[in-house]
């Protein structure tokens, strides 16, 4: 792996482990168990969830009766999913890896998961090729990516405008287009793809950014990064583009559009 490799995935568990992750994901938590029903899991399935955060599509399969392993780069994560994951009542098990190097055999999962996480894997052909090669012959990779002209496409592409880190060598919200889905995995996997969206509620936008300056790692790591005024700016981009979203009467209410995946390996 070369240098620049290493610090990008460096930066992104630095990212996703400032802040309070498991408060985020409560906003999409619902979307593991569309994720999860897609897959079709039946009980004692083997099903791997790819960067799995604090588990929410993989506690679902739990629950569904499968032997479930959560992988993610991030492993400080892992305190928030067992909490999750004994609340649940379920057995999981948590390993640390990489989405472009899954430590597990050719054909070890029935059912192979990513929500909102394989999509920040830097490459995306070695990503896709993992989840391929990790998932049995007649078994399926069921995937939820944001969409780039989607509410968290344009917000992490905002984030990006004023960060001075380098970008990835592909931007994440890729994984939200079926031409780019349909080039990674079209030739291996037969796919059915489907648009849908969630809603992210708060009671204003003063309470979203609050929330999100104390809770969502890429805002945690700007505050620390840029100075005053480049930070103010970052806030004013974003709250225009919460403004733009936002459908609520009397609360804000910003739909989020994400790509469902289904590949289904001959």
């Amino acid at each position: 792996m070369s240098e620049e490799l290493s610090a990008l995935k460096a930066l992104q568990r630095a990212i996703w482990s400032a802040g309070d992750y498991d408060a985020i994901a409560e906003l999409f938590w619902d979307v593991g168990a569309v994720v999860a029903d897609a897959a079709a899991i039946d009980p004692g399935m083997k099903v791997l969830d790819v960067a799995t955060g604090t588990g929410n599509a993989a506690i679902r399969a739990a629950l569904a009766g499968s032997d479930v392993v959560g992988l993610d780069i991030t492993p400080e994560l892992f305190d928030d999913a067992r909490r999750r994951e004994a609340l649940a009542g379920v057995s999981v098990e948590w390993v640390e890896g990489d989405a472009e190097a899954l430590p597990f055999d050719d054909e070890s999962f029935d059912r192979v998961l990513s929500t909102f996480g394989v999509m920040f894997a830097p490459r995306h052909d070695v990503a896709a090729a993992e989840l391929v090669r990790s998932c049995r012959s007649g078994g399926a990779i069921v995937l939820a990516s944001w969409t780039p002209d989607g509410f968290i496409g344009r917000m992490f592409a905002t984030f990006a405008a004023h960060l001075p880190a380098p970008p990835p060598p592909e931007p994440p919200a890729l994984w939200g287009e079926e031409a780019h889905v349909r080039a990674l995995l079209g030739g291996q996997t037969l796919l059915a793809i489907e648009r849908r969206s969630v809603d992210f509620v708060f009671e204003s936008l003063d309470v979203m950014f609050a929330g999100y300056e104390q809770q969502f790692g890429p805002m945690v790591l700007a505050q620390r990064v840029l100075g005053g005024a480049a930070y103010e700016a970052l806030k004013g981009d974003l709250r225009a583009l919460v403004e733009s979203f936002d459908t609520g009467d009397g609360e804000l209410r910003i739909p989020s559009e994400y790509l469902l995946v289904v590949g289904l390996k001959p």
